[in-house]
């Protein structure tokens, strides 16, 4: 517990989302400065410090611009350096605030990479805050969600992408649809649909939220009976096809359900349904925007009322 401890003593090393290097210092200075601030005994010396910051400046691979100001170097760059900053001092944690949340999509991508391969080399332990949830599924060992300063789950990627706690980590890990509807005995009825839910046999007649992906969700045209399973239940939602966007290997399809396939205890209002199909299946299916499909979850988790609120 380093509650009590002065700031200057609990060895953290923190890197800022905009940077915060010395725009009167150099890069070598700005890597050096922790080390020239230190207590006079344990300050290393001239020899030392220089021999620290040139190889922190060749494992961030920017040794080439010690003579350069921050004015001087791309905000990719920047970045680096700030970590190489924070790094200098033998940090016991590291303290990254939304390092990335100023630089483009490409630059992200790449030096949330080159990270995790640092970090790997380092075996320093890194507390990383981050809004973006591809970023934190990328480069975390564990993942932490919180929710208005309350942890609503912890545990490796795969496992909060997999097996959401709450209904706030469903929605806040990728993109979802949300479905309202009734859960009775271990059937849901969801809008227009009825799936199994068998961890729920004890409901009786319980607000329920189910929560699919759109790749989780089947799409097939429409055709009379189409829906519905053997024992005529239905078990996929009637809509219309709105839009459609085919980006790379994926179409991402936009859907409007049908009045008629809503059930009459369903007092939500029409809202859009997103699947993902790949490109090539959309290709060969042929559908066309104001077509009428039929979308079935594949897979489907459920919350009841007491659970929900995102």
């Amino acid at each position: 517990d380093t509650t009590d401890v002065h700031v200057r003593e609990r060895n953290v090393g923190f890197v800022f989302q905009h940077y915060a290097l010395f725009r009167h210092m150099t890069v070598f200075e700005n890597v050096a400065f922790g080390l020239r601030v230190k207590p006079r005994g344990e300050r290393p010396s001239d020899a030392q410090i220089k021999q620290k910051v040139t190889d922190l400046l060749k494992l961030v691979q920017l040794d080439w611009l010690a003579d350069r100001y921050p004015s001087q170097l791309s905000g990719g760059q920047r970045q680096r350096i700030a970590l190489a900053r924070a790094l200098a001092v033998e940090p016991k944690v590291l303290l990254l605030d939304e390092p990335f949340g100023a630089l483009d999509a490409k630059v992200r991508k790449e030096l949330r990479r080159w990270l995790r391969r640092l970090h790997d080399e380092l075996h320093v332990t890194s507390i990383f805050v981050t809004h973006d949830q591809e970023e934190a599924l990328e480069v975390a060992d564990r993942v932490v969600v919180i929710n208005q300063g309350r942890i609503e789950q912890s545990g490796s990627p795969q496992q909060v992408w997999d097996q959401p706690a709450s209904p706030f980590v469903y929605g806040f890990l990728g993109d979802v649809n949300l479905f309202h509807g009734r859960a009775h005995e271990g059937l849901v009825h969801l809008d227009g649909m009825q799936i199994d839910s068998p961890e729920h046999q004890t409901a009786q007649n319980a607000k329920a939220f189910a929560y699919v992906r759109p790749h989780d969700l089947d799409v097939q045209r429409y055709s009379p009976g189409a829906g519905l399973d053997a024992e005529g239940r239905p078990r996929g939602i009637v809509a219309q096809l709105s839009r459609a966007i085919v980006v790379g290997p994926i179409a991402r399809l936009e859907l409007i359900p049908s009045d008629d396939h809503k059930p009459a205890d369903n007092a939500s209002p029409d809202h859009l349904i997103e699947a993902q199909i790949p490109a090539q299946q959309f290709k060969e299916m042929g559908f066309k925007e104001g077509e009428t499909l039929v979308v079935t979850p594949r897979r489907a988790r459920v919350f009841l009322d007491h659970a929900a609120g995102i």
